[in-house]
């Protein structure tokens, strides 16, 4: 651009001095004010004069152009360099992230994962597939920045002018500029396709664990339910499903068993058990059958210092029975609607019988029956004073009342009537907060206490 401008000035000096030479006249040149348009337009004291010709106003035209070709060109190179320094950007980022993707590689394969799970380009996200998307649109997005550099044909000003006058004004990108360019390209474009590759080599390895690590859940679950199974069908372990106890520890609210079946309306039963305790005062409550709207349908329940009580339909008749010496003894409860008739043994002998016990009242179904706690709302709300303390045993009901003869044979193990209404068998006792089932043979252990 200088060398233009020199070589217009000295077209212009040269022109004029000819044409002076021509009239014999002399001409003095003078120093050109700042600011002033070149030119010999100007006197001795620095005042401008009168133009020659048209020669010399096409030439300060021209003049004018080349200055504004060279602002205009001036900005194109300042919007150029801003694009070269983001590539170059962008560049350092893609070598950044390969040379911590190489650096990665030698930590091993957790450490890789990790690695790739960094946003190394500024704007890749973590998912493989995202940034594989990610990185084909930024490829594209340069890849028609260059295209639209060589299609638009940048140029840089031009020291041609035409024999009219006027200025080119562009020329062709310098070769060095777009070979730079499309070398950098080139760099990128290297990074982006590698890091893609090891992306796609990471999703690979990922899926392929991801397989194994199901396989290996599944192979696990299915071993176990063949060992709860196993068990299920093993009886616990017991010999017979109603060879065991339940066994309450500790007077508390929260301790207790239940029965999986309900009552039929009833209007006569016998229930019986075995009952080891030496709590005191009182053994608490061995069972409780709860209904709506009558939470104490059927209790047995020896609480402080009060006698056994036998509770139906929460009217109470009080049972000569001694269970709290700390050894096995056989209970057996009847009773029937018809006057309310009643009947207590322990141990096969009949120790004590009543009448008028809620005389015509049937046995209402639909409840719950608890084993070990005393209940003041069906199938809940327990008092800690009320709990059994000890271990029971064969709990089962009939909705008739049993011959003296069966209830003997029951108490001296020779005989097994397992109840029609409520059998004792392991898969029908549930047991709560701390209460525990174990194995027993309640004749041979019974047969030791004595």
């Amino acid at each position: 651009m200088l060398t233009l401008v020199v070589g217009l000035l000295y077209m212009l000096s040269g022109r004029t001095v000819r044409s002076q030479d021509a009239t014999g006249s002399r001409f003095v040149c003078n120093a050109i004010p700042p600011g002033a348009e070149p030119g010999c337009g100007y006197g001795p004291t620095g005042n401008r004069v009168q133009s020659a010709g048209p020669v010399e106003d096409e030439l300060r035209n021209t003049i004018l152009q080349l200055r504004e070709t060279i602002l205009q060109q001036k900005e194109t190179i300042v919007s150029q360099q801003g694009t070269i320094k983001e590539l170059n950007s962008k560049l350092a980022r893609c070598e950044a992230a390969a040379d911590e993707s190489s650096q990665g590689k030698s930590r091993g394969q957790g450490s890789r994962r990790k690695e790739y799970g960094k946003n190394t380009m500024g704007d890749l996200p973590r998912d493989p597939g995202e940034t594989m998307d990610q990185l084909g649109k930024t490829m594209q997005s340069l890849k028609g920045r260059l295209e639209n550099l060589e299609q638009q044909n940048l140029r840089l000003p031009s020291t041609n002018v035409s024999s009219a006058g006027s200025v080119s004004s562009l020329a062709p990108l310098p070769p060095e500029l777009r070979d730079l360019l499309r070398q950098r390209l080139g760099a990128l474009e290297s990074q982006l396709l590698r890091k893609v590759a090891e992306l796609e080599e990471e999703k690979s390895q990922l899926y392929n664990e991801t397989a194994a690590h199901r396989q290996r859940t599944e192979s696990t679950l299915n071993s176990l339910l063949e060992r709860i199974t196993e068990l299920e069908n093993s009886n616990n372990a017991f010999k017979s499903p109603e060879d065991f106890k339940v066994s309450f520890s500790l007077r508390t609210n929260y301790l207790y068993g239940r029965i999986k079946k309900s009552l039929p309306e009833m209007y006569a039963f016998t229930v019986c058990m075995w009952l080891k305790s030496s709590a005191s005062p009182g053994i608490g409550t061995p069972f409780s059958y709860g209904v709506p709207g009558q939470a104490n349908e059927i209790v047995l329940i020896e609480w402080g210092n009060n006698p056994i009580e036998l509770l139906v339909n929460d009217k109470v008749a009080q049972l000569p029975l001694s269970v709290s010496d700390g050894r096995w003894h056989h209970i057996c409860i009847t009773w029937t609607t018809r006057d309310g008739f009643w009947e207590a043994y322990q141990d096969g002998e009949r120790l004590g019988t009543g009448d008028n016990l809620a005389p015509w009242h049937p046995i209402k179904d639909g409840g719950v029956i608890i084993l070990g706690q005393e209940q003041d709302m069906v199938g809940g709300r327990f008092d800690a004073t009320q709990a059994f303390v000890g271990e029971l045993s064969h709990f089962n009901m009939w909705d008739r009342v049993l011959r003296p003869v069966d209830i003997v044979g029951l108490a001296n193990c020779s005989a097994y009537m397992p109840g029609n209404v409520v059998p004792w068998i392991d898969a029908n006792v549930e047991v709560f907060g701390g209460a525990t089932k174990a194995a027993l043979e309640i004749c041979e252990d019974r047969a030791f206490d004595s």
